[in-house]
């Protein structure tokens, strides 16, 4: 394509070449007429009549001889080590003798995608999915959080006073069901991750899809303890919804609610020092508000999860 201060398109270099090659215009008239130099007009005549209309494309300037170019077996090396080792331009680099800027050309040239789109345990190129419809699939986990004392924790007071005020404060489990489709999510602080609390959550986070319209068919969580047991079992049936569980040691199955946590932990919980446990759980009732309806989502094209639900933020109305 050519830049934009470029007195010629592809058009334009098309009707100069025709001019001379057709019509029999002197090249320097073609010139003056389409304001061009004397040898740019000789350049897209020669083309036109060695090439036709392809010889008007752009060429690349890239030399036909390249003596300096890195050695094929260098470049074999930096393959190699990036599908053993999974390794980025910089540590190939030190490993190859080479710049990193080198290493990331290769890597380019050879079409290899960022470390960010691969499975670090595999080396494959991540699959993402997306269920159709709303509560299709309903993600499960739950995030452990050290308890804020009253008064407030290290962040607060500093890391020696914030020992000495942190005794006996526990932890806080926060379950999360999250809808594969629409990223809505429902969040509870409960003291524990027992069977029977994860049971009781699970039909408390129902309702609440239940009243959004949506209703549960399955469930996804990973392999702990509780969701092994006949109580959680038991109240999937009652709901009628089918559990299932991700591959032993594979978190990235269940990888929506797990990027969710982390969003959690970096807009919420660690966003600014609070003072008290229960500071920290009213700001959660506005973030996970603003979270469902306000904030727009990059996983959904940036629209708001309540946006893809059952005209849950009203626009329809």
């Amino acid at each position: 394509m050519p830049h934009r201060n470029a007195p010629l398109t592809e058009t334009g270099r098309l009707r100069l070449a025709r001019c001379v090659v057709d019509d029999g215009w002197p090249l320097r008239r073609a010139a003056e007429r389409f304001q061009v130099s004397h040898t740019t007009a000789a350049r897209w005549a020669t083309r036109y009549r060695q090439l036709g209309i392809a010889g008007m494309s752009d060429r690349s300037s890239r030399p036909h001889h390249q003596p300096r170019r890195t050695p094929a077996e260098v470049e074999d090396q930096v393959l190699r080590l990036r599908r053993e080792h999974r390794i980025g331009p910089l540590r190939l680099a030190a490993r190859c003798g080479i710049t990193p800027s080198t290493a990331h050309r290769i890597l380019i040239r050879h079409g290899q995608p960022p470390l960010a789109a691969l499975d670090r345990a595999t080396g494959e190129p991540i699959r993402r999915y997306e269920r159709a419809r709303p509560g299709e699939l309903v993600h499960i986990d739950v995030k452990k959080l050290g308890r804020i004392p009253d008064g407030g924790g290290h962040k607060t007071l500093g890391r020696a006073e914030g020992r000495r005020n942190k005794t006996g404060t526990g932890w806080a489990y926060l379950h999360t069901a999250l809808d594969d489709h629409t990223r809505l999510a429902y969040t509870e602080d409960l003291p524990d991750e027992t069977a029977p609390t994860c049971a009781a959550f699970l039909q408390r986070a129902t309702a609440w899809f239940a009243s959004l319209g949506i209703t549960v068919e399955r469930v996804l969580t990973d392999n702990a303890w509780a969701y092994s047991k006949n109580t959680w079992r038991d109240t999937c049936r009652d709901l009628g919804i089918s559990p299932r569980r991700t591959r032993p040691w594979r978190p990235q199955t269940n990888g929506k609610v797990e990027r969710f946590h982390r969003t959690l932990l970096d807009e919420w919980a660690y966003r600014q020092p609070y003072t008290s446990d229960h500071e920290r759980m009213e700001a959660f009732t506005d973030w996970l508000h603003w979270y469902n309806y306000h904030r727009p989502h990059t996983g959904i094209a940036g629209q708001t999860p309540a946006s893809r639900g059952t005209n849950l933020s009203e626009q329809h109305t």
